[in-house]
């Protein structure tokens, strides 16, 4: 269920994404089988970058708030999808309270939310939505563009259930990434299915713990298919103690940058790629592009000025930066009106039910996307084309472009659940 893209996109060939046609049947039959052992999480959206040498992503989320930016002409896909994310986890669910995050003035992110609550109603669910703004005391509708409006509810906790005033949930799904930490209101429910499980938001969850899993899984698939592990998975390592304004951890981080980009010069040798190595050094917990540098050699990091040490040093909710992850940078060579873009790809469950690109006019093919000035461009989809165009045998024809994003935005989330099983608590 991989839906494929249709537009005036432009980049190199690829020889993996050949690769990836020729061996269609083996991959589904390798990624089936994956899913009996392990369980997807609910929902997951996977950042991807296409250096033609290269196809890799760089960060998974578990929390996505981008579910307004997918082709409306998709959401049968989504519902569809949805159902069997439910039936999976809370195969009897009639009631579902939804807990966005507290952005009640970011017009984007709520219409997320709003299209999230939609499809769920179309699964048949009942679907209200349940705030932990602290302030809020009384029901409120916010107003939404195209005449639409979102009604967030003061959320109420009976002994070990959590629901609203007059609505017990059999299921409550959280679009909130828990970055200020895990609140009292949400801990020790019980006989409530609470997707996903509170140890997928960063107040727990590390970056370095899902390239792990990750790393796992594309050795085990590329030897099934026969490629060189690296062609889709970005080298990393990690620093733990690290303070940016007391300048802790200089020499761990100049170490582990240096290492990267030995092991990233030594595969472009290989290669024969004329590229510059880079590094991306981020916050190992964190979203929004918050905390993200790009570094090219190792004097960069041990010269950073006050400035750039006070934007490396907090992330979302003001939190400090002790921890960080040093992954190899995958150059973009998409580009979309001449800006560079990166491919988004969102799954619901094991399935891939579209995307979207992120374009950035001001950075450059091997820089941060997700920065202050970026904007979305919604992927078009063929209605109903789910599977490689094998007539065409272009690997560059858009749906096969787009089934190898498919194929590498599910390898991502095969590592997702990966990972969530490897950092279940012992009392879960």
């Amino acid at each position: 269920m991989v839906p494929h893209l249709t537009t005036a996109l432009s980049g190199p060939l690829l020889e993996l994404e050949q690769r990836f046609l020729e061996s269609s049947p083996q991959i589904e039959q390798w990624l089936r089988g994956q899913w009996l052992e392990h369980t997807p999480p609910f929902y997951s959206s996977v950042d991807l970058r296409n250096a033609g040498f290269k196809l890799a992503p760089v960060d998974t989320n578990l929390f996505p708030g981008g579910f307004n930016n997918l082709n409306p002409a998709f959401l049968p896909l989504c519902v569809q999808a949805a159902m069997s994310a439910i039936e999976k986890f809370c195969p009897e669910a009639r009631s579902l309270l939804l807990i966005p995050e507290n952005h009640t003035r970011n017009q984007f992110y709520l219409q997320n939310v709003a299209q999230i609550a939609a499809t769920l109603r179309q699964t048949g669910l009942e679907v209200r939505i349940g705030s932990l703004l602290p302030d809020l005391t009384a029901p409120t509708s916010i107003a939404l563009p195209y005449g639409q409006s979102l009604l967030l509810e003061p959320l109420v906790r009976r002994g070990q259930r959590l629901g609203l005033a007059d609505f017990e949930p059999c299921a409550i799904l959280l679009n909130n990434d828990l970055s200020a930490g895990i609140p009292d209101i949400l801990q020790g429910l019980a006989d409530q299915v609470l997707l996903p499980p509170l140890h997928a938001g960063w107040a727990l969850r590390r970056k370095s713990n899902h390239f792990a899993a990750y790393d796992q899984v594309a050795n085990d698939f590329a030897k099934a298919i026969g490629i060189d592990p690296w062609r889709i998975n970005p080298a990393f390592s990690v620093c733990r103690s690290v303070n940016f304004h007391e300048r802790q951890g200089e020499e761990c981080l100049a170490a582990n940058v240096a290492a990267v980009l030995d092991i990233v010069r030594d595969k472009y040798k290989e290669y024969g790629i004329h590229e510059t190595p880079y590094v991306v050094v981020k916050a190992d917990a964190g979203t929004y592009g918050m905390g993200v540098m790009t570094v090219r050699n190792v004097d960069e990091v041990i010269a950073l000025n006050r400035k750039q040490r006070n934007k490396m040093s907090v992330v979302k909710e003001g939190l400090a930066v002790s921890e960080v992850l040093i992954q190899e940078g995958v150059h973009s060579f998409e580009t979309l009106n001449q800006a560079v873009a990166e491919p988004v790809i969102y799954m619901i469950d094991r399935y891939v039910v579209g995307g979207f690109y992120r374009v950035h006019t001001e950075r450059g093919k091997d820089e941060n996307l997700n920065a202050p000035g970026m904007h979305f461009e919604p992927l078009a989809f063929e209605t109903g084309c789910n599977l490689p165009d094998y007539a065409t045998n272009n690997p560059d024809a858009p749906p096969n472009r787009f089934y190898a994003y498919g194929v590498v935005g599910r390898l991502a989330c095969l590592a997702a659940a990966i990972e969530l099983e490897r950092s279940t608590p012992e009392s879960c």
